[in-house]
């Protein structure tokens, strides 16, 4: 049986655009670090550091598209070897690898930035608007504040450790979604738009962290969150405080990042993204409604854990928003000049083969 046969864009048609603002982006932080005298490093993260993390995603996500369609044929143990070659060679030709490199580059160096702006934060704007985010929470929550009204109306039994797997949950979504963005997409264009609003997510962010610089509640008013149990949620929080006072102390005696900004989620914005492109694109409908799910309780968590005010949370579906139009004309643009490529905004019907259950974007 034959394989059908995959899009063979070139790269720069489908991240030129989305490359060359992550660069610059990345200059940007390079430039701020010479002028500043404050170290960049490369954030850690699940599976080691971003530059070993997602290529190795990839590449079992790569396997995972080869592989079942080699088994699926029942070949004798003796031909397996050649026909997985074969396979490889199809579904995987030097002009798609390019692809996957350049998305992955445009993630990475958005993301690494990102990071680092991030852990320059302290440093470059000293003044906290915590006590304006605070009195809006009062206003939003008619002199309550959300986080505990939340408390009483789900409890801190279940409710937390629900949502504490929810928040924590999300370190492993960005990653893996990326991956299947790139290597699950029938339709190259759609991986790419989705890659690149993830980028501008960061890039965007990053402005509304510098925009209004700001801890969130579980950092200025813990005692508001002392009846929570401990949870993966408390852990993560306890150590980004210590990496805060370690940079802070001296940033260039300690590997750490700082990581706390409150203003806007992008928890919130992130999934948006996904859930948002994933409804337009028309994923299966059991996907986007784990999507818009998953987007709820990740917006509940962020309140309930004190991670982020009420106007964080309109704020990141702004930077979401945003980020999903930037990409769709960044996208577009690289492919003006052909037809090759359908519009990332219009839906179209196949008859394809669904893509696994797994996929963010066809």
């Amino acid at each position: 049986m034959r394989e059908p046969e995959v899009q063979r864009p070139s790269w720069h048609r489908l991240f030129g655009v989305g490359l060359v603002v992550s660069l610059s982006f990345g200059a940007l932080t390079l430039l701020t670090a010479a002028v500043t005298g404050l170290p960049m490093r490369d954030p850690d993260g699940f599976i080691g550091p971003s530059y070993l993390r997602l290529p190795l995603i990839v590449a079992v996500m790569m396997a995972l598209d080869v592989v079942p369609r080699v088994l699926a044929r029942r070949l004798p143990a003796r031909a397996v070897p050649a026909e997985l070659r074969t396979v490889l060679r199809a579904r995987w030709p030097w002009s798609r690898l390019a692809v996957v490199a350049a998305g992955l580059a445009t993630f990475y160096v958005a993301y690494v930035a990102y990071r680092n702006l991030k852990s320059f934060l302290p440093f470059l704007r000293t003044h906290l608007s915590d006590p304006f985010l605070v009195a809006s929470d009062e206003w939003f929550g008619f002199g309550h504040q959300p986080g505990n009204v939340l408390h009483e109306l789900l409890g801190t039994g279940v409710a937390a450790g629900v949502l504490s797997w929810v928040y924590i949950f999300f370190l492993t979504f960005v990653p893996f979604s990326l991956a299947a963005a790139l290597v699950w997409s029938t339709r190259l264009v759609r991986g790419a738009w989705y890659v690149t609003a993830l980028s501008f997510n960061w890039i965007i962010g990053t402005a509304t962290y510098y925009l209004m610089p700001s801890l969130g509640p579980i950092y200025v008013e813990r005692f508001r969150f002392a009846d929570l149990p401990s949870t993966e949620v408390l852990r993560l929080q306890n150590s980004l405080w210590r990496n805060r006072l370690e940079v802070l102390a001296d940033p260039h005696a300690t590997q750490a990042v700082h990581g706390i900004a409150a203003f806007a989620s992008l928890h919130v914005s992130i999934v948006f993204t996904a859930a948002l492109i994933a409804q337009i694109v028309g994923l299966p409908r059991l996907v986007r409604w784990a999507l818009w799910l998953f987007l709820v309780l990740t917006t509940l968590a962020t309140i309930y854990f004190g991670w982020h005010y009420v106007v964080d949370v309109i704020a990141g579906f702004g930077v979401g928003g945003l980020s999903v139009g930037l990409a769709a004309l960044a996208v577009r643009h690289g492919n003006r000049r052909g037809n090759e490529l359908p519009d990332p905004l219009v839906p179209v019907a196949s008859d394809e083969p669904a893509a696994p259950v797994g996929a963010t974007l066809r």
